[in-house]
């Protein structure tokens, strides 16, 4: 069964006719070509497909694109406004967060709405790790993640606390 549904993604508004069995991620990568989110695990284990839905981080490989109409939807391309990148891409690139870099869109998708959920708390490394645990790197670049986290949330260059 085909329904048709209206969503933005990345700021360009879309109508699709999808299979109300198609997931968002899919929809994102098959239908638009935006190859910014990433299938990992499809059982929304691994965190690669993770997107920003109104604000708030999914994992989108379980998540229904029918579910979805209406719906803001910014994958870590659409993070960045023009050449000026969001200070969570600037803050991996800075602290080299990223080895294969596979997983790094969803992590830096995820760091995004983790910070928005934190509302400006003063996070522990501790708490970082817990926040973001829905996000595995295979390549073991936890450390350099956790230290881009920082950086954004306190706007430090070295991801050091001041």
């Amino acid at each position: 069964m085909d329904a048709s549904i209206t969503m933005t993604v990345d700021g360009r508004e879309h109508t699709l006719t999808v299979d109300t069995r198609t997931t968002l991620l899919d929809v994102v990568r098959d239908h638009l070509n935006n190859w910014s989110p990433k299938k990992g695990c499809d059982h929304g284990q691994c965190g690669a497909c993770t997107m920003l839905v109104d604000g708030r981080r999914v994992t989108t490989c379980l998540s229904l694109a029918v579910a979805q109409d209406g719906r803001d939807v910014v994958t870590a391309a659409g993070l960045a406004d023009g050449d000026q990148l969001h200070p969570v891409q600037q803050a991996f690139i800075d602290q080299d967060a990223f080895q294969c870099g596979y997983c790094t869109p969803g992590q830096v998708c995820s760091a995004v709405g983790m910070l928005d959920e934190a509302g400006g708390a003063d996070l522990s490394d501790d708490e970082i790790r817990e926040r973001m645990s829905g996000n595995l790197c295979r390549c073991g670049a936890y450390v350099n993640i956790v230290a881009a986290v920082r950086q954004a949330a306190d706007g430090a260059p070295d991801g050091r606390r001041s």
